[in-house]
């Protein structure tokens, strides 16, 4: 490994650097075996359909977390989307650290710890915009950016042994319409007074030019809605506050009132309101929406990413108590869509287009710009940090493992392309992997929390992919059987299938069979019975099905 020094400055992702996402990142300060620590960020990410059946919900592994909990020194928040402050109600527990957020942040943890009864136990200290927090042995000042949020924050960490700058989520926006533009002035004198390391968002680093700006998107949505006579929704991440903002601006300029629909909409609306990011807007409240005609409301929904229980495809599948769509009314997208969401959205659109809805997306019009830098951003904004290394994260492997390279064409001097786990050393003579912890995931089932590779997750797996038997046997005291094998099934082939009928009752005789070859006292050993017929249908039910599916045996004697 070689020569160390006395104090070590090392980074560690724990989420967030293989995937977009799930973003939990540590920062330690001290030597090889006695560090204080930080966390920046501890957020979720979502299951798609490739991930666990039932599970919607999915968080960092805070398994190392655990052996450090007493050396955590803060939590430090930079903004509010969920990938960066969804997991806190369930990870706090086991970090045990005060968290610092700016208000606008602050107000929406305050909801998650209300949720999960951590109100008033868990620390929560309301930073200033541009604020400082004193840690020592680290130093955090809080630098204004942009993104597609309310007040959005790079940190500037600074150490015994130097300074980094993580960037969290940001672009370069002359008009963000809500909060201030970029501290450029801030940034530069960072870079003026000498940076480690850059620790940077990697999501756009495949696209050219420059992100856009939100003032563009305000100026389409009002000209689209003006030309509209039906019913007008708008699907749009709630978190993007400029967003909801432009939406109400395009409703008043077309003279429609507005109705919030959705959970998340009304909660972050709410909270923007509650810290002055937004007048006090009256809306009109989902029950009393019938009252206005067409022409005269606008519906601001959840849902741009075609999730299940969302507004938008409540509406879609006809199910929503108060509102429909048809013809003559138009839905407008005005999202990106997020890798893996594809099938979930285009299925969304179709069901729309089906009822003769117009639907609008941002392959149509103008109406959405991303909230993450692209090249040309990245380039402006190293050549402002000038960092001695660049280590990117927020992105999967391929956002990384660009963002690497690119860094290296702009001439930064040294570059690295840690995974989650890589404990990574920031040191004068570049960045190393110095140890690999574990970065695992966990499973929100409920309240519950499920490691990736446990017991319950596999039988969960096997189930959703091939299907459940359950087969019931009832014998008396001598071990005859007097009832049975009754089989039950779900997840597999329907019932009144003929072929299928069949196949169950062969798998049917074959229990009865495994049965019938042990001696009576092992058939009223209830437990070795069992086992011995789930092993014959086991390996028949492959032949029978061409499934393996998971196989539940009760036996019960009277």
């Amino acid at each position: 490994m070689g020569q160390v020094s006395e104090n070590q400055f090392v980074y560690l992702p724990l989420g967030g650097s293989n995937e977009i996402g799930m973003n939990l990142n540590l920062y330690g300060f001290g030597s090889e075996n006695n560090k204080k620590w930080i966390i920046v960020d501890c957020g979720v990410t979502f299951a798609s359909e490739e991930h666990i059946p039932g599970v919607e919900i999915i968080l960092p592994d805070p398994e190392f977390i655990k052996e450090i909990k007493d050396d955590i020194l803060g939590i430090i928040l930079t903004h509010a989307h969920e990938d960066h402050i969804g997991a806190l109600g369930y990870l706090w527990p086991q970090i045990g650290a005060p968290m610092y957020a700016t208000p606008f942040t602050a107000e929406l943890i305050k909801d998650k710890l209300r949720e999960h009864g951590l109100f008033d136990i868990a620390p929560l200290n309301v930073v200033p915009l541009k604020g400082k927090i004193d840690l020592a042995p680290f130093e955090i000042e809080y630098i204004t950016i942009t993104h597609s949020i309310a007040e959005p924050n790079g940190l500037k960490i600074t150490t015994p042994l130097g300074s980094i700058f993580h960037t969290g989520d940001w672009k370069i926006d002359p008009n963000p319409l809500i909060g201030e533009t970029t501290d450029i002035k801030a940034i530069k004198q960072m870079g003026d007074d000498g940076v480690l390391a850059m620790i940077c968002d990697s999501t756009n680093v495949f696209q050219e030019g420059e992100s856009g700006s939100e003032i563009g998107v305000r100026d389409e949505l009002e000209k689209i809605v003006k030309t509209k006579k039906g019913k007008v929704a708008i699907a749009c991440f709630a978190s993007n506050v400029a967003r909801v903002t432009s939406a109400i601006n395009a409703a008043h300029e077309a003279g429609r009132a507005v109705c919030l629909m959705g959970r998340s909409m009304v909660r972050i609306a709410t909270a923007a309101r509650n810290v002055g990011i937004i007048p006090p807007i009256p809306f009109v409240e989902p029950d009393k929406a019938k009252a206005y005609k067409d022409n005269e409301i606008l519906f601001l929904c959840t849902g741009s990413q075609g999730e299940a229980r969302a507004a938008l495809r409540r509406i879609a599948d006809g199910d929503h108590p108060h509102l429909s769509l048809g013809e003559g009314d138009s839905v407008l997208f005005s999202s990106r869509e997020i890798p893996g969401n594809e099938r979930d959205i285009y299925d969304l659109i179709n069901k729309l287009i089906l009822q003769n809805v117009e639907v609008i997306t941002a392959h149509d019009a103008p109406i959405h710009v991303s909230g993450h830098p692209c090249r040309g951003e990245l380039a402006q904004m190293y050549s402002w940090v000038r960092p001695q290394m660049a280590i990117p994260t927020h992105g999967e492997r391929r956002h990384i493992i660009e963002h690497s390279r690119y860094a290296k064409s702009l001439q930064i001097p040294a570059s690295i392309a840690p995974k989650n786990g890589d404990m990574v050393e920031i040191a004068p003579n570049g960045p190393r992997v110095i140890d690999e912890v574990v970065a695992g995931r966990l499973y929100v089932d409920g309240f519950s929390m499920l490691a990736d590779g446990s017991e319950t997750m596999k039988e969960r797996q096997k189930i959703g992919e091939n299907g459940y038997i359950i087969i019931a046997i009832t014998l008396n005291h001598k071990g005859e059987i007097i009832a049975g094998p009754d089989l039950r099934t779900r997840g597999l082939a329907h019932k009144n299938d003929d072929i299928f009928d069949k196949a169950l009752d062969r798998l049917a005789d074959i229990a009865e069979n495994a049965i019938k070859k042990l001696k009576p006292a092992e058939r009223l050993d209830e437990e070795f019975a069992e086992d011995m017929v789930m092993k014959a249908v086991k390996k028949a039910s492959f032949i029978e099905l061409k499934k393996r599916p998971m196989i539940e045996v009760i036996i019960m004697t009277i």
